[in-house]
């Protein structure tokens, strides 16, 4: 039986709960349609909902329907949600100006992530305070922050930053730290515990970045496995070094 199953239609509350267990089973369509019944009967937190279900499944133009429908009834968090909904459809100036209204409003959260932004176009280090003010809050913030304390030369603050990070479990912070050890630390050991964190995250570019150490270290099998993977999650350069290193093994043939 589906928790949807008996559910009053004009029932606002019982309809959330019936999609948010929906949802937890992976049930997102059928979560959608409860949320939506919720929505058109004016629940504010039914629409937000309804914009994080539709975004899970990738119907972007759906989801900022669904959050600014939230936003319209008053949900305090939905500003934030479209901002995040504009910047997958690569409308990245309405999405930094939306997430700047957010902060304007007390939106710590969107303060954090309006530095992050920041940060990746311009690099300024003038948003090391705003960095830090919302490491805590937001994943980015903290691998950005990082990023900004190695560039001025402060390594050891920056590897505790992302140390923190991956003991967070934040997968934002387990690439960077890999990379760091790899390449600066002089730690294959550390970079390759870094990498497999990021990996077992679904991190890409971790997957990438480990097989380059395996296949530097002459594990063949899982340099493959790894490119594999990577190119699987969209890894372009990986997908190239997995089809050399595929060419290179069959010539050694």
């Amino acid at each position: 039986m589906s928790p949807a199953d008996g559910i009053d239609p004009a029932d606002e509350e019982a309809l959330v709960e019936a999609g948010c267990e929906l949802a937890e089973m992976g049930l997102l369509e059928a979560a959608v349609d409860c949320f939506r019944m919720a929505a058109e009967l004016g629940s504010a937190i039914g629409a937000y909902n309804l914009g994080i279900a539709l975004g899970d499944l990738g119907r972007w133009p759906e989801a900022l329907d669904a959050f600014e429908q939230a936003d319209a009834a008053g949900d305090e968090d939905a500003a934030l949600q479209i901002a995040f909904v504009l910047r997958e459809l690569d409308r990245r100036d309405e999405a930094l100006a939306t997430a700047e209204r957010a902060a304007a409003s007390g939106d710590a959260t969107a303060a954090a992530v309006v530095a992050c932004w920041r940060w990746c176009t311009s690099w300024d280090p003038a948003l090391e305070g705003d960095l830090r003010a919302g490491a805590e809050l937001f994943s980015s913030a903290r691998a950005d922050l990082a990023q900004l304390l190695i560039r001025s030369g402060r390594v050891e603050e920056g590897r505790a930053v992302l140390e923190r990070g991956m003991l967070l479990g934040e997968v934002e912070s387990m690439l960077p730290l890999g990379n760091l050890y790899a390449d600066v630390v002089g730690d294959p050991v550390a970079a390759e515990a870094a990498y497999r964190a990021g990996a077992g995250l679904g991190d890409a570019h971790a997957h990438h970045n480990l097989a380059v150490l395996l296949d530097d270290r002459g594990d063949i099998e899982g340099a493959l496995e790894h490119y594999r993977l990577a190119a699987a999650g969209g890894d372009s350069l990986a997908e190239r070094a997995l089809r050399e290193l595929e060419e290179e093994l069959s010539d050694d043939e």
